[in-house]
This record gives structure tokens, C-alpha cells and sequence, in this order.
């Protein structure tokens, strides 16, 4: 005949709180957010697109902002950065929405690695939470600096070409020209 374990309620509850702790409270339920930033250059654009990307990309939280992407001044990009905690992955819909340029680019990644906390572009498929990844970010981000540094060329190169046809670019005057009785005339009813 079979001996009768005697019961041990605390053997119990340790096994009942390994098997079952992990279902109730699954290690990624506060952890391992999806935290988005959005932003456009100009007035005219909308953010409904990345917004929109973003949603679908499960981010639990987005940061929006409408500013020039040269503009240091981005209070809700740090107020994302300040709300990111380890574990958490920064979503963008394409790579030129979070930095200025290549270097601004590579030291807030670099940032973000050193607070092991993930990246995500959602456009270029980019993840950095794997070596594949950090190579890809690289080879975009410098891809995306040399596409804005051809435009600029394109840019500067039209002007010059408008400027040698007699072409002046920019804003109309808003008094007519010194010394002409027009102007005069304005300058004595101020």
C-alpha cells in the first residue's frame, strides 16, 4: 500500500503562482509599449497619414508635432523621448520624420540603444532590435540625407538658372522703390 503524501500548502502556491502569475500578468502587458511620433514640415500638410500608419501599427500612444524638421525646437519629440522606458519601441512612419539630418539621426538612435529601447520605421520596414536592423537604419539614413542633399543641390541650381534669365525670386515689395513720389506719398500718410 501507497504511502499518503502529507499536504503542503505553501509547495501549492508556489506552483499555482509560477504557472498561473505569467497569464495574469504577462511580463509585456506594461512593458514593450509601441510609442509613435508623427510629424509634418508645413502648415498644409496633414498628419492624418502617419497617424493613421501608426494606429495600425498597434502604438499605444502618439506624439504629433507640425515643425520644420531643421527647427531644434521639437517639444513633443522630447516629450516622446522622456515617456520611452526600457523595453518600449519609438515607431515613425519613414526616417526623415525623426531627424534633422544623418548625424541628429545616428545619435538619437544611439540614444535610444543606450536605453535599450527600440526603433521601428514603418516605411523603410526598419527594426533595430536585431544586428540586420541596425545595418539596415544605417544604409536608409544615409540614403535619406544624400536624397535631401540632391534636392538642395536641384534647389540652389534653379535659382541660380532663374536668377541668369532676369528671373528675381522672393516676396514682392511691399513700398514701391526709394525715391519714387509713390513711396513718398505712402511715407507722409504714415
Amino acid at each position: 500500500m501507497r504511502k499518503k503524501r502529507p499536504f503542503a500548502p505553501q509547495k501549492c502556491l508556489t506552483t499555482c503562482l509560477l504557472i498561473c502569475v505569467p497569464y495574469i500578468y504577462p511580463s509585456n502587458s506594461i512593458q514593450d509599449m509601441r510609442i509613435g511620433y508623427a510629424r509634418v514640415s508645413t502648415e498644409d500638410q496633414t498628419l492624418d497619414l502617419q497617424r493613421d500608419a501608426l494606429k495600425r501599427a498597434k502604438c499605444r500612444e502618439i506624439y504629433q508635432e507640425q515643425a520644420a524638421g531643421k527647427n531644434t525646437s521639437r517639444p513633443q519629440l522630447e516629450g516622446c523621448l522622456k515617456s520611452l522606458r526600457e523595453g518600449d519601441t519609438l515607431v515613425v512612419w519613414r526616417l526623415d520624420r525623426l531627424g534633422r539630418n544623418l548625424a541628429d539621426l545616428v545619435r538619437l538612435i544611439g540614444d535610444l540603444e543606450q536605453r535599450k529601447i527600440n526603433f521601428a520605421s514603418l516605411t523603410e520596414k526598419i527594426q533595430t532590435n536585431s544586428p540586420a536592423g541596425r545595418l539596415v537604419f544605417h544604409v536608409f539614413s544615409a540614403l535619406a540625407e544624400f536624397e535631401r542633399n540632391l534636392i538642395r543641390e536641384r534647389t540652389v541650381a534653379g535659382l541660380k538658372a532663374a536668377r541668369a534669365r532676369g528671373r528675381k525670386g522672393g516676396r514682392p515689395a511691399k513700398l514701391p522703390a526709394s525715391g519714387s513720389p509713390d513711396r513718398h506719398s505712402i511715407v507722409m500718410l504714415l
